[in-house]
């Protein structure tokens, strides 16, 4: 699905604040409620074993656009969290209100029930040139919408197989497992001329992916044939 949570590619929101720390990775987090905020989410998913960490990546992005906006990165994951535990059953939303003292907002409900993923293909290769679907759907999806249409080269595929977002993220179990793929873009493909020289290296998964047309220019996006997907 497509909302607030997508916003590679979009303009108007000035310089992006970041550090690099050359000496270490730490520290993981930045303040100390923050790790326990990580921790609520495998509690449900590896602990408790109510749902799956892509189910927590849709539940955030269910998460309402004015709500999403006004939060910071764990405060959505312990709404998430707190989603899917109502949904499963674990706690009340009532439950929830008495511990915060006012009422919790909790993510909106699921619209979609997901997809499967496409099988029965040859697997793609490295050095392949490749078009990323073209898709719009309802649910849970990986793809970020900057490279939807745009073609790429395969870099690399992975040797381990996960199961397919668009499934797994709505609870099917029996997701089909797949490989995903290190796709590289150039930057004036996804943006223009306008944009700098470089690259853009992305992974998505197999079901993402077509083989790039013969003949097509690699700047050309394949939106005409742009199908919304009901998921």
């Amino acid at each position: 699905m497509d909302g607030f949570h997508d916003l590679g590619g979009v303009q108007g929101f000035g310089k992006v604040a970041h550090a690099i720390d050359t000496d270490s990775y730490k520290p993981v987090f930045h303040e100390d409620w923050e790790h326990l905020a990580y921790g609520l989410m495998f509690l449900g998913a590896a602990h408790l074993g109510k749902f799956s960490i892509d189910e927590v990546r849709h539940a955030v992005e269910r998460i309402e656009f004015r709500q999403h906006a006004g939060t910071r990165y764990y405060e959505r994951y312990v709404i998430a969290s707190a989603t899917l535990l109502v949904e499963c059953g674990v706690i009340t939303q009532e439950e929830l209100d008495a511990a915060l003292g006012a009422h919790f907002q909790l993510a909106s409900p699921a619209r979609s029930g997901g997809r499967p993923a496409i099988t029965g293909r040859a697997p793609f290769e490295v050095g392949d040139r490749v078009v990323v679907r073209d898709e719009h759907v309802a649910g849970h999806i990986r793809a970020p919408g900057y490279v939807r249409g745009r073609q790429g080269v395969v870099l690399h595929r992975t040797t381990e197989k996960w199961p397919f977002p668009d499934a797994i993220g709505h609870g099917d179990t029996s997701a089909v497992h797949q490989p995903t793929y290190h796709v590289q873009f150039e930057v004036k493909d996804l943006w223009g001329d306008a944009a700098d020289d470089g690259f853009v290296v992305v992974d998505l998964f197999e079901s993402y992916l077509d083989k790039a047309p013969a003949g097509q220019a690699a700047g050309a996006p394949a939106r005409p044939s742009r199908q919304p997907v009901a998921a």
